[in-house]
């Protein structure tokens, strides 16, 4: 089965993590300082706190930057429940704000700014597929109505710019994104400030650390904040610093076989479109394609999948699900309502080749002509 995402992973991982083993201190220690620092110079930062994961990222930079209850916080529909999922658990309640187009599935300001109360606090972009929204609009956007700006950058590491759009960024390290270490994630502040305040809550508001206790640093500590558990270990830190050695690389071949897909989508596949066909920054995180109006696309999925080929929908819109559509009745979104009714998601990792993407394609194009078929028929 071609895969939608596949992790790279071997020898030199393998040999980092025994390195951790060895060493014996398999906690919060050098790697995971080690990975902080590497992946701030990544992202053009100076600094970085590496978290358990992109959600826990996310709850942190909210919580860092004082949002909480009565608040109200702008995000898209069409993203990972997670994006919405963090508002809640500050006590703040997510307002579902449309996408641009189907064809550019970002945040559409126009209707961010149709939304906006007095409650508003704050605005969460998500960097789609790994594609950046436009930074200079967004953060004049914000600056007008006084609102903080968090950018959810799960889908872009590695990208120049990306999680630097406003107040903080936060990315994932999970096992289908552009680099992994398994679990984990990353946040970035343009405040340092605020970037300490996240380093704080990530281990119970702790002031200093057991290494650093334990080596004579620090005789004791004191607790300043409730925070959270949300600390990543050397075993993953150990990963991640390989894994990022290797992220440009695979970036560039994610951009190649993104654009091999646009040719040959163009000729083979005529009236499927591509979004995000203007150029914009990007990791090419995953590749969605929108299927023509009115085509079955459980059919279309279950005869990829007879020729080996995965697919996947990124994503069913957060206010259709059961919890959120109980408890905000009445959203209508149509923008990203027709995005998710026709979006699909074919294959994008850096071990498929060109002959991989020939082979989704030629099978998307029997799919979609066996329904033409039987339409006509």
């Amino acid at each position: 089965m071609l895969l939608v995402a596949e992790p790279s992973l071997g020898e030199e991982e393998k040999a980092a993590l025994a390195a951790v083993i060895d060493a014996g201190w398999i906690t919060m220690g050098d790697r995971v300082r080690a990975f902080e620092k590497a992946f701030a110079e990544t992202q053009g930062v100076p600094d970085s706190v590496a978290v358990s994961s992109a959600t826990a990222g996310l709850h942190l930079a909210l919580a860092a930057l004082g949002i909480g209850p009565g608040d109200e916080v702008l995000v898209p529909s069409a993203t990972f429940v997670a994006t919405a999922n963090v508002v809640l658990h500050v006590g703040a309640t997510p307002v579902f704000v449309d996408v641009e187009d189907p064809a550019l599935p970002l945040m559409s300001l126009d209707d961010a700014a149709a939304k906006v109360t007095g409650r508003t606090r704050a605005v969460m972009l998500v960097d789609y597929a790994g594609y950046l929204p436009d930074a200079g609009r967004w953060r004049a956007f914000a600056h007008a109505h006084g609102l903080r700006l968090i950018e959810d950058a799960a889908h872009a590491a590695g990208v120049r710019g990306a999680g630097t759009i406003g107040d903080a960024g936060v990315f994932s390290f999970y096992g289908n994104k552009n680099m992994t270490t398994a679990e984990g994630g990353a946040v970035v502040a343009r405040d340092p400030a605020v970037l300490d305040r996240v380093h704080n809550l990530r281990g119970h508001g702790m002031t200093t650390s057991v290494q650093q206790r334990l080596s004579g640093h620090a005789s004791g500590y004191d607790v300043i904040a409730p925070g959270f558990n949300y600390r990543m270990d050397e075993l993953r830190a150990a990963i991640g610093l390989v894994q990022l050695a290797k992220l440009p690389a695979w970036n560039e071949k994610r951009k190649d076989l993104t654009g091999l897909y646009r040719t040959r989508l163009a000729d083979a596949c005529p009236d499927i479109a591509v979004p995000f066909a203007e150029p914009r920054a990007s990791a090419h995180h995953i590749m969605p394609v929108l299927l023509p109006d009115g085509v079955d696309r459980p059919r279309v999925a279950d005869s990829l999948r007879a020729d080996g080929v995965q697919t996947s929908v990124h994503y069913a819109p957060l206010h259709h699900f059961t919890y959120y559509r109980e408890r905000f009745p009445g959203v209508s979104l149509p923008r990203t309502e027709a995005f998710a009714r026709r979006e699909l998601t074919l294959p994008l990792h850096p071990k498929m080749d060109a002959a991989d993407v020939d082979t989704v394609v030629r099978a998307l194009a029997r799919a979609l002509s066996s329904q033409r078929e039987g339409i006509a028929a």
